[in-house]
């Protein structure tokens, strides 16, 4: 049986998020990254960012990135109910 095309493997997120920093859009990139989906999108993110050449604001965004991913990695201590 074929794979369903409406199933995506990966997530547009990173893309997106990129879309807003090329676009100077800093802020809102910041912002989109506090509420990444998933530890996999923050790492895409990442590969996608190293990519771009290295600006103040670009070292800056790829702090704020490495953080929020180590917190979306770190296990939690408790659940909402």
């Amino acid at each position: 049986m074929a794979r369903s095309s409406n199933i995506k493997s990966k997530s547009e997120w990173p893309a997106k998020v990129l879309a807003l920093v090329r676009g100077g859009n800093i802020p809102a990139a910041v912002a989109q990254i506090k509420v990444a989906p998933t530890v996999g999108d923050i790492t895409r993110l990442q590969t996608l960012l190293a990519q771009l050449p290295s600006t103040p604001a670009l070292v800056q965004l790829n702090k704020v990135v490495e953080e929020e991913r180590a917190l979306l990695a770190a296990p939690r201590l408790h659940r909402a109910p």
